[in-house]
């Protein structure tokens, strides 16, 4: 296998697609004790496991959005508890303050001097509950957090543990005393993930699970160390300049659809950032190791490319009056883009 200039793999042999092949079933074997793990407590919702595990293994973070009581917060500590990972929940109100999140300086009365007090932020996963309750300067310092993998504490940066993730919730019923995400800052959630009530048997399956003894209890069965080799094995995963130029061409679509030949311009304000491209890209890479795959298809740019996209894209007034939401000017996209 060989490098070229920015450091990315590249596949000019059919031994080295072997080679890779073999790597990401070595690395990827966890994934069954993993996820059977997480089926003894959670029912259901596998397009939200599957995406929680695309950004743990692409170090993204993750949005929520689902009505109360579809299980987001008890599959993210589940997550936590099946890795071996530290795990906090921070509940978002309307009082809460950037030191509640990240930390703050306390005075000693018996040296003089002022003390570090970490906040919550400082551990693996972090559950933002209820994100669009607080304030922009509470929003911001969690989200400078995610970026930036750092904390500032007075004069003083403390790195953040790796992994580290954030995965917040949005309650999309109510409205009242929230304070909307800035699209800026949206877009530095690698994917935002849609929950739907279970289905009927899923349901009765709760009622069983919830109502009939104890849960069971959640077992550590991966080890921070593994998940951190998979994905260093997700960064070599090989995808295809024709891959590339169709993730381009999705991405560019979006800005400019009549070019495109895809027929949603009077229904878009704002199309996609660059974020989309590297976050489809990286994204795509994971799914293809959760199929247990060294390669990506254009399979896995349709079966992720939602959850990348739909909070990039901003609809315009005449989409709105229409009923047109993001993921309907997303389908028609995928439909008209040439595959390769």
């Amino acid at each position: 296998m060989a490098l070229h200039e920015a450091g990315t793999p590249t596949v000019r042999s059919q031994d080295d697609l072997l080679h890779l092949q073999e790597t990401i079933r070595r690395e990827s074997e966890f994934l069954p004790a993993l996820v059977a793990e997480l089926r003894k407590h959670i029912v259901g919702q596998q397009a939200m496991i599957e995406r929680l595990l695309i950004g743990l293994l692409c170090g993204g973070h993750v949005l929520l959005e689902g009505v109360p009581g579809v299980a987001k917060t008890l599959t993210i500590r589940t997550l936590a508890d099946a890795i071996n990972l530290s795990f906090h929940r921070l509940q978002f109100t309307p009082d809460l303050l950037p030191a509640d999140i990240i930390g703050t300086l306390i005075y000693n009365q018996k040296d003089g001097n002022f003390t570090p007090k970490k906040g919550p932020i400082f551990a693996n996963l972090i559950l933002a509950d209820e994100i669009n309750r607080a304030p922009a300067k509470v929003q911001s310092a969690l989200l400078e957090s995610m970026q930036e993998r750092q904390v500032t504490i007075g004069e003083a940066t403390y790195p953040l543990p790796s992994p580290f993730m954030v995965m917040a919730t949005q309650n999309p019923i109510e409205q009242e005393g929230t304070y909307p995400l800035p699209e800026a800052q949206v877009d530095r959630f690698m994917l935002k993930v849609l929950i739907h009530y279970p289905s009927r048997e899923e349901e009765r399956r709760i009622l069983d699970l919830m109502t009939e003894g104890e849960p069971p209890r959640v077992e550590p069965v991966v080890q921070p160390e593994t998940l951190l080799r998979a994905r260093r094995a997700v960064e070599a995963i090989y995808v295809d300049e024709k891959i590339k130029n169709y993730i381009v061409s999705l991405v560019m679509a979006t800005r400019d659809p009549e070019a495109a030949g895809v027929p949603i311009s009077a229904y878009l304000q704002f199309g996609a950032s660059p974020r989309a491209t590297i976050f489809l890209a990286r994204a795509a890479r994971a799914h293809a190791f959760l199929c247990r795959r060294g390669h990506v298809i254009p399979d896995d740019v349709k079966m992720i490319g939602p959850d990348v996209l739909r909070h990039r894209l901003i609809v315009s007034y005449e989409a709105e009056a229409e009923g047109r939401t993001t993921d309907d000017l997303i389908r028609t996209l995928f439909d008209h883009v040439e595959v390769p």
